[in-house]
């Protein structure tokens, strides 16, 4: 089954941390879809909060995350992105649900 991150970024009251935040996201994002094992890698901005940042990472399996960390463009990304915070990142792992079979939900 795919392997998922769900990773919540809240930026600093800084206004000009919320663009270095979204360009570093964006510079991520196309650096890690390249990656064998990712599936894919999106970024997001909430739309009525603009220093709220979503990043999905989704992999093959939760083994596929060695190739990311290992990535030399890793070693980048925290100390560039951390400072411009908040809070700490929140990172939710989940494995996604297998939707290709026809399932009977249970009544009530």
């Amino acid at each position: 089954m795919v392997y998922t991150l769900v990773c919540h970024l809240y930026a600093n009251s800084d206004p000009a941390s919320i663009d270095k935040i979204k360009a570093k996201l964006i510079e991520a994002s196309r650096v890690y879809n390249k990656d064998s094992e990712t599936i894919d890698w999106f970024v997001m901005q909430d739309v009525n909060d603009p220093r709220k940042f979503t990043i999905v990472e989704r992999f093959q399996q939760e083994s596929s995350q060695k190739e990311h960390l290992e990535n030399p463009y890793w070693k980048t990304f925290d100390p560039y992105v951390v400072p411009l915070l908040d809070k700490p990142i929140e990172i939710l792992r989940h494995e996604e649900l297998d939707t290709s079979k026809d399932v009977e939900v249970p009544a009530q």
